[in-house]
């Protein structure tokens, strides 16, 4: 099969792959630095044990990312089932203000809007299949959708896969008698998310500015896409400072964090199983 993805890419490119050479490419996908007889190099990713879909909506996202022409995306190249073909970003060192820089690009993404909540299609947030299409009452109100789409639908993973014990299931029950009061005061406009960000979602280019890669897009809480950061560290102080003075967020959204993050907690919970836990347990109590 792979000799067939060669073969499908050197017949689209018009070229013959001359080397390749294995890269990170994350925990479910090999991933490869190749070079044609042009001397051109792009960046292939490759799972033959994907979703059909799966590499179509990520470069889907990288598309929809780039209209905001805040930060620099990938280009597509060529996208199939079972591979992704980018340019390739050659990395660097951090610029000395990359920090600064990141934070104030982020916030212009987060100006770029959508009328409704949610995105034309579903899509994935790791291998983990997103709800992002909105039923009638969840366009206009992040509340409904945010419970609707994501938590509510994760928790409904965690029953399927056998994690969603009395504890789980009581304390779901309580956080939707209580989500209206945990999301008050919170934003109800539909900016445009990476939905993923975190350290390993963004590279360090040849200019030392932010690239940002393996995006779970949709239009929703900005809030949302912050919390994530903050998840697994890699963003400093300046990086907010310089975000706040761009696009301030309203009063209250360090009380609403917990709320983002469990979504992505309960994602990792389902995907990687038990060491999850104790995490889903104790975001949920923060609210309860």
């Amino acid at each position: 099969m792979k000799s067939e993805i060669i073969s499908n890419i050197e017949k689209k490119l018009q070229c013959k792959i001359v080397s390749s050479r294995s890269v990170g490419g994350g925990c479910i996908n090999d991933a490869q630095t190749i070079t044609t007889s042009d001397n051109r190099q792009y960046f292939l990713k490759m799972n033959l044990n994907s979703a059909n879909d799966m590499f179509f909506k990520e470069a889907n996202g990288l598309l929809e990312l780039k209209k905001a022409s805040a930060i620099r995306v990938p280009e597509v190249i060529l996208v199939d089932t079972n591979f992704i073909l980018l340019e390739q970003i050659n990395t660097g060192r951090k610029s000395k203000t990359f920090d600064e820089d990141f934070g104030r690009s982020f916030a212009n993404l987060h100006q770029f809007t959508s009328e409704h909540f949610g995105f034309y299609e579903d899509n994935y947030i790791g291998s983990t299949p997103q709800k992002n299409i909105p039923d009638n009452d969840e366009k206009n109100n992040w509340i409904k959708f945010y419970f609707n789409k994501r938590l509510l639908f994760q928790y409904k993973l965690l029953e399927k896969n056998g994690y969603a014990d009395s504890a789980i299931k009581r304390r779901i029950s309580l956080l939707e008698n209580k989500i209206e009061n945990i999301l008050e005061g919170s934003e109800n406009i539909p900016s445009l998310l990476h939905g993923d960000l975190w350290s390993g979602n963004y590279l360090v280019d040849e200019n030392g500015n932010a690239c940002l890669i393996d995006p779970a897009v949709y239009y929703g809480n900005r809030e949302a896409d912050l919390a994530m950061t903050k998840l697994f560290g890699g963003f400093s102080s300046v990086f907010y400072k310089s975000y706040q003075e761009v696009f301030p967020l309203p009063d209250g959204y360090e009380y609403r964090e917990n709320i983002y993050k469990l979504y992505h907690i309960m994602n990792h919970l389902n995907l990687f199983g038990g060491g999850y836990y104790h995490q889903t347990i104790s975001l949920m109590d923060y609210y309860l």
